[in-house]
């Protein structure tokens, strides 16, 4: 065998093996971050209501908040309800409309605070959601770094037995 072709069998079968080893691992970080979202929203203990969301979410009704989409899903019903409870101004108008009337304006207060509370809480949401997706992405990265690595090391012994 040449040193061209010995040179690439061994390179082939170095990182085909190295990505083996590696995309397991990798996919399994994933599904182990996967779990540690799940257990920290069943330690918030939400759940969608029984009745009266929209047509859109009415699937959730009654469900755990467990996964990315339906921490995601509860996010747009804390949304929602905020809107709903302050007229549909965000946080930033109000806190506008509470400076031009001097700062002492207790239903103005009332309406920011619940604002301030409601985009944090739906923040959190849109948080776990988020990581949820990049779990999925690094579960999906395991598994193609894993398949790669077959696919090199396959071609490491293919060119190595070919004459």
């Amino acid at each position: 065998m040449s040193v061209v072709r010995t040179t690439a069998v061994v390179l082939l079968g170095a990182a085909g093996a190295a990505m083996m080893a590696a995309g397991p691992i990798m996919a399994a970080r994933g599904v182990k971050a996967r779990a540690e979202i799940k257990t920290e929203l069943r330690g918030q203990a939400i759940s969608f209501p029984g009745k009266g969301l929209p047509n859109d979410l009415a699937a959730y009704q009654g469900q755990a908040v467990l996964t990315g989409s339906q921490a995601r899903a509860f996010a747009q019903v804390i949304g929602n309800n905020v809107l709903m409870a302050t007229g549909g101004r965000s946080y930033g108008e109000i806190s506008a409309e509470l400076h031009a009337a001097g700062g002492d304006d207790e239903k103005l207060e009332g309406l920011r605070q619940t604002a301030f509370t409601g985009q944090m809480l739906r923040a959190s949401l849109l948080n776990a959601y988020q990581a949820w997706q990049l779990t999925t992405l690094v579960i999906g990265l395991g598994a193609l770094l894993t398949m790669t690595g077959v696919a090199l090391l396959a071609a490491s012994i293919t060119l190595a037995l070919a004459t």
